[in-house]
């Protein structure tokens, strides 16, 4: 039970990390500190998607479903949980692409404002 319970709080955790990368830039550009923690996760994220890699928190979630008694699964958590959510089929390595691809164009356009931003409050001190 304790092990299913610590398995459910890591899902928690990665559907968390997942919304960062995603979306953490807007709070970035509330909160400009934030950079700090966006932009490494944001490397990490777009390199699970293209590079076709496995985020540790998977195999710590199988493994604590495991010892629980849980049955684990063979895919990697975002084929596991999220493409279930947006696709009704298994995940390919283009909608993997396509998925990375979205992190970026998102976190390109919110970087873009934030710069302007700097840049108009740059040009308002002068």
């Amino acid at each position: 039970m304790a092990y299913s319970l610590l398995a459910d709080l890591v899902v928690i955790l990665h559907v968390c990390f997942v919304l960062f990368v995603l979306l953490g830039g807007f709070l970035v550009l509330w909160k400009p500190c934030m950079v700090w923690y966006h932009v490494p996760a944001v490397i990490w994220g777009v390199g699970i998607e293209f590079l076709g890699w496995i985020c540790p928190l998977t195999p710590l979630e199988n493994m604590l479903r495991a010892i629980g008694g849980e049955a684990g699964y063979a895919t990697g958590f975002v084929e596991h949980y999220i493409v279930p959510i947006l696709y009704p089929e298994a995940l390919t390595r283009k909608m993997q692409i396509g998925l990375g691809l979205i992190v970026v164009g998102v976190n390109t356009v919110v970087y873009l404002a934030l710069w302007q931003k700097i840049r108009k409050a740059g040009k308002d001190d002068e």
